[in-house]
């Protein structure tokens, strides 16, 4: 069984996955990229996920036999309202605009606040207003550093019949979590790196407390 660096322990291993996962519902959806063009991708929903939470794919065509996946967790501060205090919302349009592109899976997984729910992140944000950091504030509210198994997205990409990804992302946790429920990692492709002046102290400390491939002004964390 696999400890994470971030304190999340999956549940089983790829040789557990028995659960039943299959495809409730595709739909095409026009998507629109932030140049103003639109694009059809299918979304997908599940039936028989681990956690019974609603999470989606967002498929765009893609020939590969190893496409390329992000794995996002929903930030309804970031991805709707446009909070600069994380870079979960540049990341999710960097994703979506690139995968439009070039094909690909985007994993939209309803995971808010690394798991803990919008409420308690919201809490935690008052907690870093005095002064506290991301993970500390987790932990005062007494939560882990991070709450997410991302089993629920192996069981979406075994339906989906992927065995083999290129995952886009800096989390060094979601590959050792995929390849520990049976998911090939052929390569890993950091995402950029959104930086700004009130995100910054929040980057770093993803970097130096989660091992985050993050770099600042040249600097490697």
């Amino acid at each position: 069984m696999l400890s994470t660096s971030s304190g999340q322990t999956p549940q089983s291993s790829s040789s557990s996955l028995t659960d039943t996962t299959t495809i409730r519902t595709r739909v095409e959806v026009p998507v629109l990229k932030t140049d103003g063009s639109w694009r059809t991708a299918e979304m997908i929903s599940f039936s028989g996920l681990a956690d019974g939470r609603e999470h989606i794919a967002v498929v765009f065509p893609s020939e590969s036999s190893a496409p390329l996946v992000r794995v996002h967790s929903e930030c309804l501060t970031g991805d709707v309202f446009g909070s600069a205090r994380c870079d979960c919302g540049p990341q999710l349009t960097e994703g979506v605009d690139q995968f439009a592109e070039k094909g690909g899976i985007l994993l939209y997984l309803r995971q808010e606040g690394r798991g803990i729910g919008l409420y308690n992140k919201l809490d935690a944000y008052r907690l870093q207003d005095e002064g506290l950091d991301t993970f500390a504030a987790n932990r005062e509210l007494n939560f882990s550093d991070d709450m997410r198994d991302y089993r629920v997205a192996a069981q979406m990409l075994d339906a989906l019949g992927v065995s083999t990804i290129r995952l886009r992302t800096n989390n060094p946790d979601k590959v050792k979590q995929l390849e520990s429920y049976g998911i090939t990692v052929a390569e890993v492709i950091p995402t950029g790196i959104h930086l700004n002046e009130r995100n910054e102290n929040y980057l770093r400390v993803k970097a130096e407390w989660s091992g985050h491939t993050i770099e600042f002004a040249g600097e490697s964390l």
